[in-house]
């Protein structure tokens, strides 16, 4: 068998007929699809049941709730496939993409193939398509091209050879936040070769939600569990001061600025806000010579401006509206 398409299920009972649909409709037609039902407690275990008995390529597990990261690798486990693809449950592919992804995987003897992907509301209106910019002629290495650390780490993007998880070890921390920032660096790390495509295969659904609860906002604390772990991966492996550079910007990145704009949007007086400083902080003291602050769009260098200067109202209003 080609490829296993895993979708973790919790509570979807709404949106778990487009996803699997759209999966089913694919062009290439060697791949099983598995539904890994993570306790759900609505209709979604049941869903998967029915959606099943219609087409033999589908698979089901039902197990106690794990989280996205232990529902994952219940699917990781289970899969058949050479190839592995990762679909969250509301989100849906576009009937080309395992095609695509697999032909970029055989033409760069790739172990990883990285495709572009949109964010898509309920309505359908595309909010935004982020393709990443980086040579499409070859594969390569993350030695070779260190950058290719610094892409999204959405798992859900990229096509993986199932090798690169059932020979190292690596896995998904399972009941956590932010579990792809401390999996998608190591599994870079771990490929030989890295492809990537400027093919959009991937609509990512977002929903409209009200402002996070304090117990939800607190829970962004997470990400500092997450950085601790990655770079400890790093140091472990004798790497961290090869990377240094690149492992800099992604904590400066995604802590001091996209989790303190994520409780900032919400709470512009909470303390975790400070904390994730702290953190840069001590990790990296001359983090703001770092190299690759000046690729950063101009509104996220004003963030980290305003984030310098304890600005947190003004970057509550900068981030009030999306865009």
């Amino acid at each position: 068998m080609q490829a296993s398409v895993i979708v973790p299920v919790y509570n979807v009972e709404s949106y778990l007929e487009k996803c699997v649909a759209s999966v089913l409709a694919q062009s290439c037609k060697d791949f099983e699809l598995l539904l890994i039902d993570d306790g759900s407690t609505d209709g979604s275990g049941a869903l998967c049941d029915r959606l099943a008995e219609k087409d033999g390529r589908i698979r089901v597990i039902h197990q106690e709730n794990r989280g996205l990261g232990g529902a994952r690798n219940t699917g990781i486990r289970a899969a058949k496939g050479d190839w592995l693809l990762f679909v969250d449950s509301d989100d849906w592919i576009e009937p080309w993409t395992l095609a695509v992804a697999l032909e970029s995987a055989e033409e760069h003897s790739a172990d990883l193939v990285v495709f572009g992907f949109r964010s898509v509301d309920e309505k359908g209106n595309t909010l935004a398509t982020f393709v990443e910019d980086l040579p499409r002629d070859r594969g390569f290495s993350l030695i070779e091209r260190r950058d290719m650390l610094l892409i999204a780490p959405s798992a859900v993007n990229k096509l993986y050879r199932r090798t690169l998880f059932t020979e190292t070890g690596i896995q998904y921390p399972p009941r956590v936040w932010y579990e792809d920032i401390r999996t998608t660096p190591k599994l870079m790390l771990a490929a030989e070769r890295i492809a990537f495509s400027d093919f959009v295969g991937y609509n990512y659904l977002h929903r409209e939600g009200s402002i996070m609860n304090s117990a939800r906002l607190e829970r962004n604390r997470e990400i500092l569990d997450a950085f601790d772990d990655l770079l400890g991966y790093f140091a472990e492996k004798g790497l961290l001061e090869d990377y240094r550079d690149e492992l800099c910007f992604l904590t400066v990145a995604n802590i001091y600025m996209y989790a303190s704009v994520r409780v900032v949007r919400n709470d512009p007086k909470h303390p975790l806000v400070p904390q994730f400083a702290a953190y840069v902080q001590k990790r990296f003291p001359d983090w703001t010579k770092n190299r690759y602050l000046p690729t950063l769009p101009w509104k996220q260098r004003i963030a980290i401006a305003l984030l310098k200067k304890k600005m947190y109202r003004l970057l509550y209003l900068l981030f009030k509206y999306k865009g």
